[in-house]
């Protein structure tokens, strides 16, 4: 019974250990060896976007005119203006919400510095000269 459970026990670290290892050496996907798609917020969904924007223009005026070499210059250009306007929609968005992060943060860092004190704006004023 032992041996079965020291076996069970070998290979449950030996496969932890295998998925570290494969999480140390596992290189970033780069597009075109300079756009690093995993850690770069909004690159992956405008690239995506960028290619269906292709493929619906390209296809579209391929489609409409029957013409090989425009549809592939309006396929090129759909991509390059489908990407850039996700790209910069989506980190117009990104920079707001970091903005609405950080205002956040220093809401509740004052609340947390100034509660229980005479500065705390939520605490009632009471004069020490009312009298009922």
């Amino acid at each position: 019974m032992t041996l079965h459970n020291d076996n069970a026990l070998k290979l449950q670290t030996f496969s932890q250990e295998h998925a570290l290892k494969e999480m140390k050496t596992k290189q970033p996907f780069k597009l075109l060896g300079i756009l690093d798609v995993e850690n770069i917020p909004c690159a992956r969904d405008s690239i995506l976007y960028g290619s269906l924007g292709s493929a619906v223009a390209g296809l579209g005026h391929f489609l409409l005119t029957s013409r090989i070499r425009r549809s592939c210059d309006v396929a090129v250009g759909g991509f390059i203006l489908v990407t850039l306007g996700c790209w910069f929609h989506c980190r117009y968005n990104y920079a707001k919400l970091r903005i609405q992060e950080r205002i956040a943060r220093e809401g509740i860092k004052n609340k947390i510095l100034y509660e229980s004190t005479h500065l705390d704006p939520d605490r009632k004023q009471t004069n020490g000269n009312s009298s009922n």
